[in-house]
């Protein structure tokens, strides 16, 4: 599976990377943002743009104590309920087809995270062209099961995942008929720092799994998201906000518009700059191999007279001998006059 289809476009390592924009939370509960994400990101050159599709009530219980609030103190949610932030978190599902339809009319695939069956049942009515299963979900195996079940392209978040417990993910999709996988490397803590993104494990899981494989990069900025390009990420996702001072549940560490658009930039040379395994001038260089030193006349020498370290010298530019018969020809005569500037030949000699 060295490549996976979507929509028309194709996905693997010998293509452009894939960037998609997750707008998430980002929209403040209000439609109108919303649908300025989407054309900021057409804009900035997301190739997609995904949303999540879940409720509170699919999500968690509500209930405001113990288990049910968040108290890690590094969380940027901490203190919160699950209910209360996915409250504040979720798109309101009759804002699907409003978000899908512009995205498309910009140019962007659109498609969303289904996070219980009955998301899944109204994205098959939008009818989305693929699926994308969050870290949280990959195990999830009931819920994987139906996604595979519509036969459709999966992208899945693997943070915290062992390799096993991809294995019996992947495994599971293939035995409900899912024939294009795509796996994510992703580091599942917000935002995730460069130390902890452990990007080497890309081609592993290549090799490991035989399926295009991409990150959903959580750290701030782009080097981590270019890095991963080189190391074989055919896929790049990013949170994205109109503005990070606009506040909203994701905007600590999603991307701006300019600096999406840098990461489309970048992870596009990236990709670019990969080319194959090459040794000697590329037909680009050609030119600028008459700039290399060889050896050249220094003074007027008349016939019969010997080259010395005073007459001839290793300098630019290259059309003389290479600089590796400067000792060989030194105490040789000439056999014809030869003027200052002259580049050195075996005829002269």
């Amino acid at each position: 599976m060295k490549e996976v289809t979507i929509d028309n476009r194709k996905i693997g390592t010998i293509h452009e990377p894939f960037v998609i924009a997750e707008m998430s939370g980002n929209h403040n509960q209000s439609l109108d943002r919303a649908l300025q994400i989407v054309e900021a990101a057409a804009k900035a050159g997301a190739d997609a743009l995904k949303i999540q599709t879940y409720t509170a009530d699919t999500m968690t219980l509500e209930v405001e104590k113990g288990d049910f609030v968040i108290s890690d103190q590094n969380s940027p949610w901490v203190n919160q309920s699950l209910y209360h932030l996915y409250q504040e978190a979720y798109t309101p599902w009759e804002w699907h087809q409003s978000i899908f339809d512009r995205s498309k009319e910009l140019g962007m695939i659109a498609f969303s995270s289904p996070f219980d069956e009955s998301a899944v049942d109204f994205l098959e009515t939008l009818d989305v062209p693929c699926y994308k299963i969050a870290s949280f979900e990959c195990t999830d195996i009931p819920l994987i099961r139906k996604v595979a079940s519509t036969k459709k392209p999966m992208i899945i978040s693997t943070g915290m995942c062992t390799a096993s417990e991809i294995e019996e993910t992947v495994t599971a999709a293939k035995e409900e008929g899912c024939k294009e996988i795509i796996l994510l490397k992703c580091t599942s803590t917000y935002p995730a720092s460069p130390e902890n993104s452990h990007i080497k494990t890309i081609p592993h899981m290549h090799d490991l799994f035989q399926c295009p494989i991409g990150l959903s990069d959580h750290t701030l900025g782009s080097g981590v998201a270019v890095a991963s390009v080189a190391l074989g990420a055919s896929v790049i996702e990013k949170h994205f906000t109109l503005s990070r001072q606009d506040g909203g549940v994701d905007s600590q560490f999603s991307l701006e518009p300019d600096e999406f658009r840098l990461l489309v930039q970048e992870t596009k040379k990236a990709w670019q700059a990969m080319g194959q395994v090459h040794y000697g001038p590329t037909k680009a260089e050609d030119q600028s191999k008459k700039y290399r030193r060889s050896i050249y006349l220094t003074k007027n020498v008349k016939k019969g007279e010997t080259l010395t370290r005073n007459n001839i010298r290793v300098i630019r530019p290259g059309f003389g001998l290479a600089p590796k018969y400067y000792e060989m020809c030194l105490g040789r005569t000439v056999n014809q006059s030869i003027e200052k500037g002259t580049p050195l030949s075996w005829d002269f000699i």
